[in-house]
């Protein structure tokens, strides 16, 4: 494949990734949270949306597949590794004092509603 189309297909990933993460966030906002921060990156890896709700701050991964059939493939042990040690780093800047902290996955495509799995990382 050449160089322009790899680089067109990244754009092209990076954009419906974007998308699901707005539509995970607006998803998130409907349960009560409120977002805080989007790709917050570290050296561990990446968090794509941190929100907070009653009592709890949410560390979530967002998950966007062309159909709900790919879902199954969407997050697995080593993704989930990678967000909660993203989290563990990120908690003392998010965390508020008294709350819960979680990792959720949300997955999301076309035609279907959200996803949602709540505390998906019980170390």
């Amino acid at each position: 494949m050449s160089d322009w189309r790899q680089q067109a297909d990244r754009i092209a990933a990076d954009a419906r990734g974007r998308r699901g993460e707005d539509e995970a966030a607006l998803f998130l906002e409907g349960l009560g949270f409120e977002i805080v921060a989007r790709r917050v990156k570290t050296p561990r890896g990446e968090v794509d949306l941190v929100a907070h709700g009653a009592g709890v701050t949410i560390f979530a991964e967002v998950k966007w597949r062309s159909s709900a059939a790919n879902w199954v493939d969407a997050i697995d042990q080593r993704r989930l590794t990678r967000v909660a040690m993203a989290a563990e780093l990120l908690a003392p800047r998010y965390l508020r004092a008294g709350d819960d902290m979680r990792i959720d996955v949300i997955m999301l495509a076309p035609g279907h509603d959200p996803y949602h799995i709540a505390n998906a990382w019980m170390p």
